[in-house]
């Protein structure tokens, strides 16, 4: 039988039917413990303590160093921060760390005392992160890519890679801003432009070209097959990062599209699968979009494609070596567009290094 339990009156407890004994969970706040009850006698449970990190990780170091302003030289913080973290900790802890006099600070005996007991951990816990991290590294590729570019032609060929490399992982970087490897764990990037990174060497994987895209079920609502005259009659779909990209097609194929209903998204990728969807029309890359088209599930209703001027570009830092894992990414990409390999193979087309400046991002 369960032991019987209820509130707590006059030091006992009163007792409770035996059915509900078995499964309920008394909190007693005043106490800061658990009373548990699961057909078994009471389990008292002490609360963990929230631990105040910074501060301690703070004491650790004064404590080693036994000065603030050797701490906060290590830490890259001032003086005065350092003696704010510790006193956050003694207020914690209700004891005296340091003795402060008018220039200098002096560890307590207690101060000495927990400071040699926790300044260990602190290496133990930097020993272990560091160990996971060199771990994650050595098998990881970290690559900036656009979500359209990953999500459309990346994705459906990545299995390959995978069989090939089965020890090799990428991580996925999909920030749209400006490329720039310093200060940055990247390791290489797929990027949209015309040749010019900083600290970069570059392969070009193939050039932009856009189309008009929609899908059939679009085409099948409207009144009449469709009409490059009347092309601003239609739902015309715009991505913020390529507001523009209505406007170069429809002037280099001479449409009109000075009044047209234009529906924006945020992304190109919300734009396609909005394309894809029925909402209306989108300019496509065509190179990205190739599987849909392929598939039906996007066409072209115009068939108009226009050479941008831009294209893909596989690009790594000049500042560190490539690492193999890297490389093999860079050649697969490569292999994919029958290229010839930047790494592994004798006669390999060398890379460009590229000029100053950087490439704004497209998509």
């Amino acid at each position: 039988m369960a032991r019987q339990v209820g509130p707590v009156a006059a030091g006992r407890f009163s007792p409770l039917p035996t059915w509900l004994a078995t499964q309920v969970i008394l909190t007693f706040p005043k106490f800061d413990r658990l009373l548990v009850v699961v057909g078994k006698p009471l389990i008292m449970q002490q609360r963990r303590l929230n631990l105040p990190l910074n501060p301690l990780r703070a004491f650790a170091i004064a404590s080693r160093h036994k000065t603030f302003t050797a701490a906060a030289r290590e830490l890259g913080v001032s003086q005065v921060a350092i003696s704010r973290q510790i006193a956050i900790l003694e207020n914690y802890l209700n004891v005296s760390l340091f003795e402060r006099g008018t220039r200098s600070a002096k560890l307590t005996e207690i101060g000495r005392a927990f400071g040699l007991e926790i300044s260990g951990l602190f290496d133990e816990l930097e020993t272990a992160t560091q160990r996971i991290i060199n771990e994650e590294t050595q098998s990881t590729v970290s690559l900036r890519v656009y979500p359209t570019f990953a999500h459309h032609w990346l994705m459906p060929r990545l299995a390959d890679f995978s069989a090939r490399y089965p020890d090799i992982r990428i991580r996925f970087d999909t920030r749209v801003e400006p490329l720039d490897f310093r200060g940055t764990h990247l390791d290489v990037a797929v990027q949209l432009g015309s040749g010019n990174w900083r600290d970069a060497r570059y392969r070009k994987l193939f050039d932009e070209e856009v189309d008009v895209v929609c899908s059939q079920s679009y085409l099948d609502k409207l009144s009449a097959p469709p009409d490059l005259a009347r092309v601003a009659e239609y739902d015309l779909l715009h991505a913020r990062y390529r507001r523009r990209a209505w406007e170069h097609w429809a002037e280099a194929v001479q449409a009109d599209i000075s009044r047209h209903r234009p529906m924006e998204f945020d992304t190109s990728l919300l734009t396609f699968s909005a394309a894809e969807q029925g909402f209306g029309m989108a300019i496509g890359q065509l190179g990205l979009l190739e599987g849909s088209i392929r598939a039906g599930r996007l066409v072209r209703p115009f068939n108009r494609p226009i050479q941008t001027g831009a294209a893909f570009y596989v690009i790594w830092p000049t500042a560190t070596s490539v690492n193999t894992k890297t490389r093999r990414l860079i050649d697969w990409l490569l292999e994919q567009l029958g290229e010839q390999p930047e790494f592994f193979r004798a006669g390999a087309e060398p890379a460009h290094r590229a000029k100053p400046g950087s490439a704004a991002p497209y998509l």
